[in-house]
């Protein structure tokens, strides 16, 4: 080894640090070529990938790849808007490149592009700024004036960041007033005097100007306009300029309200978009809206009122059509949006072609729903019908309509039905509208009878109102012949309502028919109706029969169940009535160790020998009065002379239902329930007392009673729903008497659609909140995410996503369906939960009336691996001889709706007669 400072160990030392160094570089660059290629090749599958699209400019960028960074970055700007952020750093990359002036032309062009997809001031100033730097170009001050003039009729009314855009073209203006100025001691001719006096003037404009417009810090503006100003500020600019700060002040709330919001602060901008409709200033009004579009462009409701305003008051062209362009690229997916850009076309009386070449773009938006088809179906084919005229007997433009009626009907079937399984038209209502032009319009009724015979052949012929349609085109159009004949099928093939239909063909017969017709037409009726009659009468036997039988079963499991506790009640004393004899010395023992012994148990739970208490513990939940708990093991040795029926069985006084939780999931071996529960809900409000239910072992049973001091706490205390707590879910309900409130539900998740909230399902249980939450909030802004677990807290590969809108959730199914978390394909859906079919009458045995309803286990029931809270007693058949047709048991003991009768007491003596007869 060569001494330390020796200049060949140095110049070695170098080379061998420049090698590593250069060996990562290399590394580095393959990695990220090879990252671009797979980007590339998943932008060719899927070129709406927005997220890819953003990596791959990233990484172009970070790479210096700049000619493919051009190309990313326009394939994704014709695809989507770009946000403030992207085309600023688009601008900046291609300002450092241009340096000759057909450069600097294509800089102006994406300028131009940038400035359409969304009103931002920083956009505004970047263009005026950078068109100063081409003053020296024949008419350069000319462009610099134009472009800052619209950057103020875009932005310059913006109550916060307006300001920057007046100031920066005072500053312009100021420095051709000093290029202008003659030389220091030289007299300036006529003509110099006649510049420097017009360019005076424009500075004083753009002041006073300003200083009519409510903007943040105009005091300054003001102030600033004093010192520069040579003459007094005339009395109406200082009229303009107070009055401008009192609107100020009614703006400032408004401006404070968006500050201090979180975004997306829809509530806070539609407050906003109110009080400058009450003004009624549109350059206002529209400047309000685009700042909120610019923060929630995928709010498509958003965007509908904002081009409604267009369409409605202000009617510019321009301005109306762009609107409506920006809001179909920036939500795609809602059928609305598109229908109303179509109207607006058509309205502004847009070319044909273009019309046409819009409508083949939203056939290709991906909606989420059938029917979004067959609306934008139905509006392109209105937009069709207007332009016929019918006084023709045959045209280009009616040729067009019916080959795109034809297309409509065929695309419905084949490319709409096989994606969702549905043609969204059931009704057929696109056929019914082109047999109505035809009949009326084109005086086609033989083309009109052939549809609406198409029409009926899809399973429409059951239904009154379907006829009666036809048979009213037919009465307007065609002759009484065919309105007959459409009748008679009718009254034949109709089920749902056919005293309608035959009452129409009656109604037929006696205004146009003769003596044959109207005895053809009685008879036909009378014998549909007769039929039909029948068939009433029977289901409503055959429903009669299923009740009676209900009610035998019912009668037949109340028996049971007396028997049962009557001949458990004989076997208990007659236990104890035998120890007392072996062992008189056990005393107090023996009726306590009576009181733990059980008949059969739970697997981790409490006895079910007494059935009576059992029962009336899980009452609580809906306010019922029930036993209180037993003393523990150690505390019944004090208590073992008082017999059980002396126990106070008060546990829930219904009274005090407003200011009291059901609590319930919690684990059986939690140790101190009572100290660990009040430590968790003192956070709500003063707990006035925990009163957990515990078996007759003494062993806690996993739920329990927390009543508060006043209600706002209880109310509070629901917050607390579903916190794990020692592993499991702890469930927290209100206390509710289900007999008063019969439509009372526990569960409080929405079960119906929710659009702005998905299903997500094929999830590895391994998959974390915070994991979940990085893969969804891409798409936008997550207002809560929630993992379904069973009841001990283990996950089942599902979950619930809520997102701040709609449109949101749209984009995120459009782009996460089939995606692959942790090897795993997952499913993603809009939150539509299937309906449940409850039976009228529960059939799960005498506990069913007072246990927790369904709805509290979740959308998708009761957990495996959770234990069944009632007894074993009453999950045996109790009826074994009762067979359903098959020969096997028909099912477990259902419930009553009236309690069993309480069995005879029994004496010693009857004991022992029982006895001897077994």
């Amino acid at each position: 080894r060569l001494p330390e400072g020796d200049p060949e160990s140095g110049g070695d030392s170098e080379d061998e640090g420049d090698s590593d160094s250069s060996g990562d570089g290399e590394d580095e660059e393959k990695e990220n070529e090879a990252e671009i290629q797979r980007l590339e090749e998943q932008l060719s599958i899927n070129a709406f990938d927005y997220n890819c699209h953003l990596d791959l400019i990233k990484l172009l960028r970070q790479e210096g790849e700049l000619v493919k960074l051009r190309r990313a970055r326009q394939k994704m700007s014709e695809l989507f808007p770009l946000t403030e952020e992207i085309w600023l750093d688009w601008l900046k990359d291609e300002i450092k490149m241009a340096s000759e002036s057909s450069e600097r032309e294509k800089v102006y062009e994406l300028f131009e592009r940038a400035v359409k997809d969304y009103i931002c001031p920083e956009i505004w100033l970047e263009y005026a700024q950078y068109s100063i730097g081409g003053i020296g170009q024949e008419g350069g001050i000319d462009r610099v004036r134009s472009i800052f003039e619209r950057a103020l009729t875009a932005v310059g009314l913006h109550v916060t960041k307006g300001t920057a855009l007046w100031e920066a073209y005072r500053e312009f203006e100021n420095a051709i007033l000093e290029t202008a100025q003659p030389a220091p001691g030289s007299v300036p001719s006529p003509e110099q005097q006649q510049m420097l006096c017009s360019q005076l003037e424009k500075i004083h404009t753009l002041f006073r100007r300003q200083l009519g417009i409510p903007l943040l810090d105009m005091e300054a503006s003001y102030a600033e306009y004093e010192e520069w100003s040579e003459e007094p500020i005339p009395e109406t600019i200082i009229k303009n300029y107070k009055k401008a700060l009192q609107q100020l002040e009614k703006c400032k709330p408004y401006e404070e309200a968006l500050l201090g919001a979180e975004t997306p602060k829809l509530a806070e901008y539609q407050a906003y978009i109110d009080f400058e409709m009450k003004a009624g200033d549109p350059a206002r009004i529209q400047l309000i809206y685009e700042r909120a579009l610019a923060e929630n462009c995928l709010v498509p409701d958003l965007w509908a009122r904002y081009n409604q305003y267009l369409d409605r008051q202000l009617k510019v062209k321009e301005l109306v059509l762009s609107a409506h362009d920006r809001a179909v690229r920036n939500c795609p997916w809602t059928v609305g949006l598109w229908i109303r850009y179509l109207l607006a076309m058509e309205r502004h009386r847009i070319d044909h072609g273009i019309i046409s070449e819009m409508f083949e773009k939203a056939l290709n938006a991906g909606f989420i729903q059938a029917t979004d088809y067959v609306e934008i179906w139905q509006a392109y084919l209105d937009y069709l019908r207007r332009r016929v005229d019918f006084t023709q007997d045959s045209s280009k433009e009616l040729e067009e309509l019916r080959s795109a009626f034809a297309r409509a009907v065929e695309y419905l079937k084949q490319e709409v039905e096989e994606r969702f399984s549905e043609s969204g038209d059931p009704s057929c209502t696109i056929m019914q509208n082109w047999a109505r032009v035809e009949a009326r319009l084109c005086n086609n009724m033989q083309k009109a009878r052939e549809l609406w015979d198409n029409i009926m052949t899809k399973g429409n012929a059951k239904y009154a109102n379907m006829w009666l349609e036809y048979y009213n085109l037919e009465r307007a159009h065609g002759d009484t012949q065919h309105c007959r004949k459409a009748l008679h099928r009718a009254v034949q093939c109709t089920s749902d309502y056919p005293e309608h239909v035959c009452e129409v063909l009656l109604t037929l017969e006696r205004i146009e028919g003769t003596l044959e017709d109207w005895d053809a037409a009685v008879q036909k009726t009378e014998n549909r109706l007769a039929r039909v009659n029948e068939q009433r009468a029977k289901a409503a036997e055959k429903e009669a029969a299923l009740a009676k039988q209900e009610e035998e079963k019912a009668e037949q499991r109340k028996q049971a169940r007396a028997e049962k506790k009557a001949s458990k009640k004989a076997k208990k004393t007659r236990i104890g009535d035998k120890r007392k004899a072996d062992d008189d010395d056990e005393g107090e023992w023996g009726q306590e160790e009576e009181a733990e012994q059980p008949s059969k148990k739970h697997k981790g739970d409490g006895d079910g020998i007494h059935l009576e208490e059992d029962m009336e513990v899980e009452t609580g939940l809906f306010g019922r009065s029930g036993p209180e708990k037993p003393d523990r093991p150690g505390n019944q040795k004090e208590k073992a002379s008082t017999s059980r029926k002396d126990i106070p069985k008060v546990l829930h006084d219904s009274s005090k239902d407003n200011v009291t939780v059901f609590v319930s999931n919690l684990s059986y071996t939690m140790a101190d329930p009572e100290v660990k529960l009040k430590e968790l809900f003192e956070s709500c409000g003063e707990v006035a007392e925990i009163r957990p239910v515990f078996s007759n072992k003494g062993t806690f049973r996993g739920y329990c009673y927390v009543e508060f001091k006043e209600e706002k706490s209880a109310l509070q205390a629901l917050g607390l729903d579903r916190k794990v707590v020692e592993g499991r879910p702890m469930f927290v309900s209100p206390c509710v008497d289900k007999n008063k409130n019969p439509d009372f539900k526990v569960f409080r998740y929405s079960t119906t659609l929710e659009k702005h909230k998905l299903f997500i399902s094929g999830l590895p249980f391994s998959c974390t909140k915070e994991e979940l939450e990085d893969v969804c909030k891409a798409h936008g802004n997550v207002k809560d995410i929630r993992l379904v677990t069973n009841r001990a807290g283990k996950p089942k590969g599902l979950a619930y996503v809520e997102y701040e809108n709609e449109a949101q959730a749209s984009q995120a199914v459009l782009k996460m369906d089939g995606l692959t978390v942790k090897e795993h394909v997952i499913k993603v859906a809009i939150s539509n939960p299937p309906l449940r079919k409850l039976p009228d009458k529960p059939e799960a045995g005498r506990a069913s009336q007072f246990a927790v309803p369904r709805q509290v286990y979740g959308a998708r029931g009761k957990g495996r691996t959770q234990l069944s809270m009632m007894p074993r007693a009453l999950q045996r058949q109790s009826n074994p001889v009762a067979k359903a047709e098959n020969g096997m048991v028909q099912n477990s003991p259902a419930t009553s709706s009236e309690p069993p009768e309480e069995p005879k007491k029994m004496s010693n003596a009857d004991f022992a007669k029982m006895l001897l007869k077994k």
